[in-house]
């Protein structure tokens, strides 16, 4: 993996004492994260860990308490569509594409909030640059498409929003080796070209292999945290998340 782009002093995401839940029920139990810009982080654990609940609390999705800053703005007062408004998507787990439209009309659904037309349509020629497979099928309807061609067309439609924060929930979930390897190469070229990414995923080996920094979540709590590089070479890890 290539070495990433030197980290700014100041997170782009500071998270502070996070608590979450739904109907009464806690999942998060005071969680603190940073993310620095251009850098991947993933969030990691086993399922029921409070993964996705974070990400969905982050988009403001469900309410919470604690302390959401992002690129210095307080994102906890903060209805879903001002968060997205402010540069934090996320591509949700299962993709949620709009099946029966084409690849390219779902690509441009995610940059309905932009009117600079000429860089839209750079844009998606970017996206089939990164994403080569989506150019040649950018008429077929997206339902039609292969797990993985959907879970590419599902992120490069994030990447049309122009976020500076890119949240992706379970990347790998379902797809094949081979496949995911080419979504692990594109988050690495993401990353480079200055986004930031926020990876959860169940497959602790791949994310830890994958980011920059890592949090291992346990029980709604973080347990571990770190260099993912370090992290991976962890016992406590090894031995609970990677059956070494």
């Amino acid at each position: 993996m290539k070495e990433p782009a030197p980290l700014r002093k100041d997170p782009l995401l500071s998270v502070a004492g996070l608590t979450a839940g739904y109907s009464g029920m806690r999942v998060l139990r005071n969680v603190s994260i940073e993310v620095f810009p251009a850098e991947i982080v993933a969030i990691v654990g086993s399922n029921g860990a409070g993964k996705t609940t974070m990400l969905r609390a982050l988009s403001r999705l469900i309410p919470c308490t604690g302390s959401i800053v992002f690129d210095g703005r307080d994102l906890v007062p903060m209805t879903p569509d001002q968060a997205f408004a402010a540069g934090l998507v996320q591509v949700p787990e299962g993709r949620q594409l709009f099946d029966r439209m084409t690849v390219e009309d779902n690509l441009l659904m995610g940059a309905y909030l932009r009117k600079d037309k000429a860089a839209i349509t750079r844009d998606l020629e970017k996206m089939y640059s990164l994403f080569p497979i989506l150019g040649e099928r950018k008429h077929q309807l997206a339902g039609s498409m292969s797990g993985g061609e959907q879970q590419m067309c599902a992120m490069a439609r994030a990447l049309m929003a122009e976020p500076r924060l890119l949240m992706i929930d379970e990347m790998s979930l379902g797809l094949a080796p081979i496949v995911v390897d080419q979504l692990v190469d594109a988050l690495v070229a993401i990353r480079d070209q200055g986004v930031t990414v926020l990876l959860v995923e169940q497959d602790v080996y791949l994310a830890l292999e994958s980011a920059d920094r890592a949090y291992v979540i346990e029980t709604g709590a973080v347990a571990h945290s770190g260099k993912a590089s370090v992290l991976i070479d962890d016992p406590a890890v090894r031995q609970a998340y990677l059956g070494l």
